[in-house]
């Protein structure tokens, strides 16, 4: 295929970070913001909960970075909490300058809400629906830009790398692009390119995420030399709602914030042998009490329970959990909501700044699929909606800058998408079988509680996955579900061989042989990039 398609910026991902960032860019500025599904497919859509900022009288920047960093058990930094914390008003501001409107208290003002292991309520919500109503407010805004093309049904296959003559590659100049819908791959030449794709949790058997959540930024990232921390730190949300006619529905933390009780099958309240604060703990403790109350009396969820509360204000504060459930016939304001824990959040990824920047010049990767150094070993509930929009921020204010003295891809040829030599599979089954495989091995081995030989089970299970996996992606067309299941198995790996170099049990990460936490590990994990196969040389157009 030729070349077809040239762009200032590309974004992959329109989440609230792709979006926020195609928002903030000049609009001289040409911008490319490709997304992977439809619309709402993505975990912005649909985050309940809020975002978490410093916007009462009681509360101070202070105690958020103290919450922020007392959660994220001794390794995050505290210069990029600090950093990201005090830009959360103005991106308060941001949004509602943009149409977003939050639920307010009596006096007007934005109603705040508490959540586990936060010191004062500084949530800001919107009823049980905040990711959505922002998602929507953003999506409608940036369709309006004249300067933005919004491509849907889209994903990246790989970033195009620069190659010199000293055979580093160190500059990003373009990515392959897969239309789903035509089965087309395109080439797109970009100043700078910037992954916004969010996390890795459809990894794993249950999960709270969109099927879109498969480390699609994380693993092109990687196998284009960029280093990953922390992946070892997947974070497990307490509570998803378990029925087998709901899959991935999350029931908000904000529930418990509201006075929620967690309860055995037995009808015994638990949480209060695991942690003073009982519900309102932290995610990792809540999630890991929950697992072992379920292996211990062979259950196969527990409960949690709102019904104390006045009717009307269940109706009105959780509207959504309130319809999804009765749609499933539980009445949550008379009745408990039978619940398990479920992947929900990549505390790791791509080693970035708070700007996003990558080692490899014109790359940037932003929110979920970043590590900053915020989150460290627990994200602290609603801290990630708020990362995106500071990161998004620093992300356009420094292409922005740049962007006039910005001659990356001009006057250079990409090399093309070569696939003259596969041929159309009657073997699909081999994919969706490894995917359901892949899936129910990170559950039962690399899940909420972990050991080294669990550890090395699934590594040795997934070789054999990735080894039939890799045959079928070089001999055969590629489909969606190939590209999704390549870039899992590779995340899959990282996961493990983060957990592995871990050997002590820190927040999200907990083994069974190593229970303690110890300073030696009071650090992040990193794991250096592979370098893939597609650069191009320095060479000029033929005109």
């Amino acid at each position: 295929m030729s070349v077809i398609k040239n762009t200032d910026v590309l974004i992959v991902g329109s989440g609230i970070a792709g979006l926020s960032t195609a928002l903030m860019l000049s609009e001289n500025i040409q911008v490319t913001l490709i997304t992977k599904g439809k619309n709402n497919d993505c975990s912005t859509a649909w985050a309940q909960g809020g975002m978490a900022s410093v916007l009462s009288e009681t509360d101070s920047f202070k105690k958020h970075i103290q919450d922020t960093v007392k959660n994220g058990k001794g390794i995050v930094s505290e210069n990029i909490a600090a950093e990201i914390i005090k830009n959360g008003p103005s991106c308060i501001n941001w949004l509602i300058k943009n149409g977003v409107e939050f639920t307010a208290d009596k006096k007007h003002q934005i109603d705040l809400t508490l959540e586990g292991a936060h010191s004062e309520r500084r949530v800001a919500y919107i009823k049980d629906e905040t990711g959505a109503v922002i998602h929507q407010t953003l999506y409608d805004k940036v369709k309006l830009k004249k300067n933005i093309t919004l491509i849907e049904e889209c994903q990246i296959i790989d970033l195009i790398l620069e190659k010199d003559d000293n055979k580093n590659l160190n500059k990003c100049v373009g990515a392959y692009i897969f239309h789903k819908n035509n089965k087309h791959v395109q080439t797109i030449k970009s100043k700078n390119i910037v992954l916004a794709t969010g996390g890795a949790s459809k990894i794993y058997q249950f999960t709270s995420n969109p099927n879109t959540s498969t480390g699609d930024g994380i693993a092109a990232a990687w196998r284009a030399g960029c280093t990953v921390s922390n992946m070892e730190f997947i974070q497990f949300h307490p509570t998803c709602l378990f029925h087998p006619h709901v899959k991935s529905f999350l029931i908000s933390e904000s529930l418990r914030g509201e006075g929620g009780i967690l309860y055995t099958p037995d009808n015994i309240r638990f949480m209060e042998k695991y942690d003073k604060r009982k519900e309102l703990a932290s995610r990792d403790i809540i999630a890991r009490a929950i697992d072992n109350e379920m292996k211990t009396n062979g259950y196969t969820n527990v409960y949690l329970d709102i019904s104390h509360k006045p009717s009307e204000f269940i109706r009105k504060r959780f509207p959504r959990i309130y319809e999804k459930c009765l749609s499933v016939n539980i009445d949550i304001t008379k009745e408990r909501i039978p619940v398990i824990p479920a992947s929900h959040y990549t505390c790791g990824g791509v080693k970035t700044d708070v700007s996003g920047k990558t080692e490899i010049d014109y790359l940037y990767v932003i929110g979920e699929s970043a590590h900053t150094g915020f989150h460290g070993a627990n994200r602290l509930a609603s801290n990630s909606l708020l990362e995106c929009l500071v990161m998004s921020k620093e992300c356009s204010k420094k292409i922005n800058q740049s962007h006039s003295n910005n001659s990356n891809i001009v006057d250079k040829k990409l090399p093309k998408w070569d696939d003259s030599l596969v041929t159309e599979s009657n073997e699909r089954f081999i994919i969706s079988h490894n995917w359901g495989e892949l899936r129910k091995i990170m559950w039962n081995y690399v899940g909420i509680v972990r050991s080294n030989k669990r550890l090395h089970i699934a590594k040795e299970k997934i070789r054999l996955i990735e080894k039939e996996v890799n045959d079928h992606y070089y001999k055969y067309n590629i489909s969606a579900d190939l590209l999704e299941l390549r870039n899992i198995i590779h995340v899959s790996k990282l996961i493990i061989e983060s957990a592995l170099s871990r050997k002590e049990s820190r927040g999200l990460h907990y083994s069974i042989d190593y229970p303690e936490s110890t300073e030696k590990f009071k650090k992040d994990t990193c794991i250096r990039g592979r370098k893939n196969e597609y650069y191009l040389k320095l060479v000029k157009f033929k005109v």
